[in-house]
């Protein structure tokens, strides 16, 4: 699994990467017939929904992403306007709050709340700055955004694109080879050549390449996250795994953010 969030919880990590074992116990049988007017009772009763059995459900899944979306999405608009130049806290803050989330076995709300108010800080403030730079590049990524995760999901909705054990390995060894590289985009940032504030390795007609293959990357680790909460769904996990559907959604959808953001300024530059 590409997306820690969900590849370190037994909830919805691909049940191929698990030893499971058995447990014995003990039944003990009724002490007590059931009449057939009660049997004919439950067997018109209707099925119990995930609300009622308490398990994990789209619609849990559907309404904690859109809560945090919509946290996210104030909070950065009011860094935008108060003080964008906190970006740099939200950053660090998001960044220690991410790795915690991402480890945790069991979600915190608050945790997990906390991180995105962190996440829209620091987008509010970097997406002034590229605005300043680059005006109408904001609205261009958030469309940009969009488009990709909701192309991302109808094709995992289509069965067009399956995760299989060999694409979850190509996702993760692609993503480790870019982290590779972005490290060392920085490093030649910091000591080197600035190239126009994207790094010697992200200018030009590279920056593009590099740029689309990161946007790839990140609508690729969508269909991985789709279909973990999938599996989340089916095996009946616990509905307060909702929480942590929603802040695995959420750190990609940054990340696909912020690379599209890049992207488009590199072209416009």
């Amino acid at each position: 699994m590409a997306n820690p969030v969900f590849s370190n919880s037994p909830t919805f990590g691909d049940p191929r990467d698990k030893r499971v074992s058995g447990t014995a116990g003990t039944t003990t049988a009724p002490d007590s017939t059931v009449d057939a007017a009660t049997l004919e009772q439950l067997y018109g009763a209707p099925s119990a929904t995930t609300r009622e059995t308490g398990r994990l459900s789209y619609d849990d899944v559907i309404v904690k992403t859109a809560g945090l979306l919509a946290l996210l999405i104030a909070t950065g608009a009011v860094t935008w306007v108060v003080a964008p130049g906190l970006w740099i806290i939200g950053a660090v803050v998001g960044l220690v709050l991410g790795l915690v989330n991402a480890f945790r076995r069991e979600p915190n709300p608050v945790l997990i709340t906390l991180y995105t108010v962190a996440q829209g800080v620091f987008l509010g403030g970097i997406s002034a700055f590229y605005e300043a730079r680059f005006p109408g590049i904001v609205g261009q990524a958030v469309l940009g955004t969009l488009a990709v995760a909701a192309t991302a999901l109808a094709l995992f909705r289509s069965g067009k694109v399956r995760v299989t054990p060999k694409f979850t390995r190509w996702l993760i060894l692609s993503m480790v080879g870019y982290l590779v590289f972005s490290l060392v985009n920085v490093v030649f940032m910091i000591f080197g050549n600035s190239g126009d504030g994207f790094g010697p390795l992200r200018a030009g007609g590279w920056g593009v390449a590099v740029g689309l293959f990161a946007v790839g990357l990140a609508a690729a680790s969508f269909i991985v996250d789709f279909d973990a909460i999938k599996r989340g769904v089916d095996a009946g996990a616990p509905k307060k795994m909702a929480w942590s559907a929603a802040f695995g959604l959420i750190v990609t959808l940054v990340w696909l953010y912020l690379e599209m953001l890049r992207l488009l300024a590199i072209l416009r530059n």
